[in-house]
């Protein structure tokens, strides 16, 4: 993993990571509508997103991976996130109606594993929500910005991702199709932007963003895949990395 959470938390303070940020969270809003009074996990770097939901949502959580290290969130109020391996989540089964993978799916180092997690965790009828680099796209080739780091995936790509690994993709779309630039111009036009890239150009946006749901099967486990789950400490401040033992 070639950045950190630091780096992730300190491009979003930019104005070009403020720019994106808004974007997509437009887009996401689209896609959510409504989360009344829903159970909602972020996984990855997904803080710049669940804000969207807080107001709303029952539980919203952040889950960071060990690799990259955690960030209390949010800041001022009682803390949300927690630091875990991918392969064990600290979530119970079929406890979250909606996850949110964000940062996190391009920098895995086990994908087969987090997404079997995340299918452990969410709940039946439940919805996931993957947002990756697109490979295809110029944000994926700068490395100015988080996304320009991992794995980057066409729309076709992270389908077959997904279906290969227990979920049904419902629906796909891009985002970020202005260049990865800050400039005033810019910002001006960002939804013009988006509204001309996703009617004429929807192959080169800067992410992919395809949800699905679970597919309601027995799957086998992982071969190797520890049966005891570890203690987990959640963020007590920046940059905290501490995972307690298994018991």
């Amino acid at each position: 993993m070639a950045n950190d959470v630091v780096d992730i938390r300190d491009f979003y303070a930019t104005s070009l990571g403020q720019m994106a940020g808004r974007l997509l969270r437009t887009r996401l809003r689209a896609i959510w509508p409504d989360v009344t009074g829903e159970r909602i996990a972020g996984i990855g770097y997904a803080t710049p997103y669940l804000r969207l939901f807080q107001d709303e949502a029952e539980r919203v959580v952040a889950v960071m991976p060990a690799g990259q290290g955690v960030l209390r969130w949010p800041l001022g109020s009682a803390n949300l996130s927690v630091l875990a391996y991918e392969a064990e989540l600290p979530l119970p089964d079929v406890s979250f109606d909606r996850v949110l993978l964000v940062h996190a799916l391009e920098r895995t180092e086990s994908l087969r594993s987090l997404l079997r997690e995340t299918w452990r965790l969410l709940a039946d009828g439940g919805r996931l929500l993957v947002i990756v680099p697109n490979r295809r796209g110029v944000w994926a080739r700068i490395e100015a910005t988080p996304f320009g780091y991992g794995q980057p995936y066409t729309a076709t790509q992270l389908s077959r991702v997904l279906r290969d690994n227990l979920f049904t993709p419902l629906a796909t779309t891009s985002a970020l199709f202005l260049p990865p630039i800050f400039r005033r111009l810019n910002v001006a036009m960002a939804p013009a932007w988006e509204r001309l890239g996703d009617r004429w150009f929807p192959a080169i946006g800067g992410v992919v963003m395809i949800e699905a749901t679970k597919q309601i099967y027995a799957a086998a486990p992982i071969k190797g895949e520890r049966v005891k789950r570890p203690l987990y400490i959640a963020a007590g401040g920046a940059g905290n990395k501490r995972i307690l033992g298994g018991r």
